[in-house]
């Protein structure tokens, strides 16, 4: 189970809108000297995303939530988005090799083909959103902020 904090921003009759940045734990590791993603996340903007879901508790703003999706299903996402495209763009390619001779319309043929690929992928996609194995599920709900006090003793 891949897991991310998120801190909810509205919560409204069961529906919860929750707000999440992709590079929590970058940074914190002994390896990010030789770490890509720590440099990318470094170089590049500041990302936040948005995630609505169901949660039948109600929760105030400020909140955290733990939220986690199943590592296979998240792999099995990737896949599609990556390598859908670059087989069909070597399918076509390959394919329009045979009845072409003309090196930049096998090029062309296998932008198509990556193209179609994309379209695929997209159409899977749109296809595996209504499977509820692919939405995220809130694992644990953290207590309210305004409920949590820190007293010093002298």
């Amino acid at each position: 189970m891949v897991k991310e904090w998120a801190t909810v921003i509205h919560w409204h009759e069961g529906r919860a809108l929750l707000r999440y940045g992709s590079s929590s734990g970058c940074g914190s590791c002994q390896a990010r000297a030789a770490c890509g993603s720590y440099l990318l996340n470094k170089i590049g903007p500041e990302t936040v995303h948005q995630l609505e879901l169901p949660v039948a508790q109600p929760l105030v703003e400020g909140q955290k939530v733990e939220v986690g999706i199943p590592e296979n299903n998240l792999l099995l996402s990737a896949m599609l988005v990556y390598l859908t495209p670059l087989i069909g763009l070597f399918i076509v390619a390959g394919i329009a090799s045979f009845w072409l001779s003309s090196e930049f319309a096998i090029f062309c043929s296998g932008l198509v083909g990556g193209a179609l690929g994309f379209l695929f992928a997209k159409k899977v996609a749109t296809w595996w959103s209504k499977d509820e194995g692919f939405e995220p599920i809130v694992l644990q709900i953290g207590l309210p902020p305004h409920e949590l006090k820190v007293q010093f003793q002298e």
